[in-house]
């Protein structure tokens, strides 16, 4: 591949994607989300991409309500389009799965132990961490886990690791889901901050978010199955059938990139096919510059003839 700007291609690239809220029976969420196309069309756009997608990473709230059967149909989903892309399949624990269904269904082994893994894709490290607290909804994390986290991060990985939990090291735009934090946050920093952790990766919201903790950047996936509207009015919560989206994420040698990507239907309105790219790459630099960026090239040109013709 021909390098068209300043930086090489990413060396990781992994998908991340959120609460997908399925139902037993592939019952609608509050009786009228139907919470399987957008997981599908999400899936199918990932395909589709011809992006080197190396892992999946679901931050959460995988099942609704934890039902042995969402969690048999959402692997039914997950698995063969991850198999068809070659990408490693990373769950991680949210407040709606519980530990004993969640272990059995994802990974064929029922326990009440908190659900802390490790996956490595190449050089980079990938952390699941379980920020669950049994019977409720907000998030904490055990002494334990700190100390298990600890002696992970105490052996750097060769591309650095990224960290996923289900509620986001953040403080909150929409104030009642504070109540549903993740608690002691400053025990976590304390653990992550100067290790080598480049990202937090992280759902619970219900809508895109992002933010620092401990000097790492941390991304908040907006759900597959409804979103929350952070600008409702001041103290309301309001959930919305739209908007959903997953987030791709880049790894570079020095930095991370987060990008989001809608997964509603739309409508093409602009842009060109992938034969322009490759006529580009056979450009010099100075020859792709006057193509592309010039505002009197074939392209701009035809970009503004377009416009005027639909004014």
């Amino acid at each position: 591949m021909v390098q068209l700007g300043q930086f090489p291609p990413a060396r990781h690239v992994i998908a991340h994607i959120s609460d997908t809220h399925l139902l037993g029976g592939r019952r609608p969420l509050y009786g009228s989300v139907d919470t399987d196309p957008p997981l599908v069309h999400a899936l199918e756009l990932l395909g589709r991409s011809n992006l080197p997608i190396e892992a999946l990473v679901f931050t959460g709230d995988l099942a609704d309500l934890a039902e042995p059967d969402a969690y048999a149909r959402l692997r039914s989903i997950v698995e063969p389009a991850a198999a068809k892309i070659d990408a490693k399949i990373v769950w991680v624990m949210g407040n709606h799965d519980e530990r004993p269904e969640y272990s059995a269904g994802l990974f064929g082994e029922e326990t009440t132990a908190p659900q802390d893994r490790v996956e490595t894709v190449g050089g980079l490290r990938i952390i699941s961490l379980d920020s669950t607290v049994p019977g409720h909804h907000h998030g904490d994390l055990l002494d334990s886990q700190l100390s298990w986290l600890c002696d992970v991060l105490a052996e750097p990985a060769p591309d650095g690791t990224i960290l996923a939990l289900h509620h986001p090291p953040l403080p909150s735009p929409v104030e009642i889901m504070a109540i549903l934090e993740l608690q002691g946050m400053h025990r976590l920093a304390d653990v992550i901050r100067g290790t080598d952790v480049r990202a937090i990766l992280a759902g619970h919201l219900h809508h895109a978010m992002s933010g620092m903790f401990a000097g790492v950047p941390v991304s908040v996936a907006a759900a597959t199955c409804y979103t929350i509207d952070p600008s409702a009015p001041v103290g309301s919560l309001l959930g919305v059938d739209g908007a959903q989206s997953i987030n791709l994420v880049h790894v570079y040698d020095d930095q991370i990139l987060h990008s989001v990507v809608p997964v509603s239907e739309t409508r093409p309105v602009s842009g060109f096919p992938d034969s322009v790219l490759e006529r580009l790459a056979q450009l010099t630099h100075d020859e792709r510059i006057a193509a592309f960026s010039s505002k009197t090239s074939t392209f701009n040109l035809a970009e503004v003839e377009s416009s005027a013709a639909g004014a």
